[in-house]
């Protein structure tokens, strides 16, 4: 849901100085990674007028001494430094370059400055963990991309990390999930301050749905936050993935660990940053897709050895969390694999038979054969790989995520 007018109004009375609404300063640093930053630039920095889309002016801040370079080894130089943010009433920080590095001082003060001076901060991605180390999330909701928020939340005990949303506005303060999730986040301000039907612009000229709903869950693996093996919960954590067949609860996880219900879940959550029982939830429903695509156990069966005390508590967890039933999932599910497993069992019969028939009949065997082409790309030093390690992919065979947000009451 967009921000109601009144907190909107309140926002914009609350602005000082030079500042105005419609300038944003997009802060850049060195090591970003690219399309993190050009979302803002896109959507902020390009006059859609005759699209009927509100013009705002944007001001590209250097975070630090440039050039900057991007992903890819791109040297970016920025027209304006951090005496610019002065005059904005909006300022973004897209993905931050590194999740174990301090962002400048210089910056966060400048950052704080405008937080004071009634400025809108955003965090794209990881641009969260800048505006947490500037203080700016303490005590507030926010979230970030799915794989950081444990680390995010166990860094930084004071925020209120939700792992699960697409982005939460709470009102002067905005944080994004990964990547797409950016779009989601901009698109939102432009609906706050122009409305629907300006946003809806916005979104035809991007070729994206306008808002969507849902959240994260879907893109959630059974990844480990690699701080946690040096954890005491570590080992409950690895015991419950192991035995997410057998029915058990919370209680049961606190047990194991030693503690009280109440310790289990504030520790809980400062590791994973989520909480327990929703966590668990999510862990059973991905077990369940997992058995969906690779049996053929019943619904019945397959909420039995997922741990749900029932096939209707396994429906209503799925559909919640993929909105979609279990069986129209399978369903859909294996409505491709066919098509799929028919084309490589043709591909390697065409393989293993001399070629016949035409030329043209006989060039495509051959390509079928040889498969697609191979690209090698070398990561340059300090790229994102050297800089997070390896990151997954996520988890969501199903139908398209349809992420959403969470706004402010």
């Amino acid at each position: 849901m967009s921000q109601d007018s009144a907190t909107a109004t309140e926002a914009a009375r609350k602005l000082t100085g030079r500042r105005r609404r419609e300038v944003v300063a997009v802060l850049l640093f060195s090591g970003g990674p690219i399309f993190e930053s050009s979302i803002p630039l896109s959507v902020f920095g390009i006059d859609r007028q005759d699209a009927g889309v509100p013009r705002y002016r944007l001001l590209v801040c250097g975070g630090e001494e440039g050039p900057l370079r991007t992903t890819g080894g791109l040297e970016l130089s920025t027209p304006y430094g951090l005496e610019a943010i002065s005059r904005a009433g909006t300022v973004v920080v897209p993905a931050w370059r590194s999740i174990t590095s301090p962002p400048p001082a210089e910056a966060l003060d400048a950052l704080r400055r405008a937080h004071e001076e009634g400025a809108r901060i955003v965090g794209l991605c990881t641009g969260a963990f800048v505006l947490a180390a500037a203080g700016l999330l303490d005590g507030r909701p926010a979230t970030t991309h799915w794989m950081y928020a444990p680390t995010l939340a166990k860094r930084y005990p004071s925020v209120h990390v939700d792992p699960r949303e697409l982005f939460v506005d709470d009102g002067d303060v905005l944080t994004s999930a990964g990547t797409a999730a950016g779009i989601d986040l901009c698109l939102h301000i432009v609906r706050t301050d122009h409305g629907t039907e300006a946003a809806g612009a916005l979104a035809r000229r991007l070729v994206v749905p306008p808002r969507r709903s849902g959240g994260q869950e879907r893109y959630l693996d059974r990844s480990l936050p690699e701080e946690i093996g040096s954890d005491p919960l570590a080992e409950v954590v690895a015991w419950a993935l192991e035995h997410l067949h057998e029915q058990f609860d919370v209680e049961t996880l606190a047990a194991r660990a030693y503690m009280s219900r109440r310790t289990f879940d504030r520790r809980f959550r400062s590791l994973t940053g989520s909480a327990p029982l929703q966590w668990l939830i999510t862990q059973r429903v991905l077990q369940a897709q997992r058995l969906l695509e690779t049996s053929d156990y019943s619904v019945d069966e397959v909420a039995g050895r997922c741990g749900f005390r029932s096939p209707v508590a396994l429906r209503g967890h799925f559909r919640r969390q993929l909105g979609s039933s279990p069986a129209a999932y399978r369903a859909a599910y294996r409505a491709r694999r066919p098509q799929v497993g028919a084309l490589e069992v043709t591909t390697v019969l065409e393989a293993s038979v001399p070629a016949q028939g035409t030329a043209s009949s006989r060039r495509a065997a051959a390509a079928a054969s040889a498969g697609p082409p191979q690209v090698t790309a070398t990561a340059a030093p300090g790229g994102p790989a050297e800089r997070f390690g390896p990151v997954p992919e996520a988890y969501a065979p199903g139908r398209p995520a349809l992420p959403g947000p969470r706004s402010a009451p």
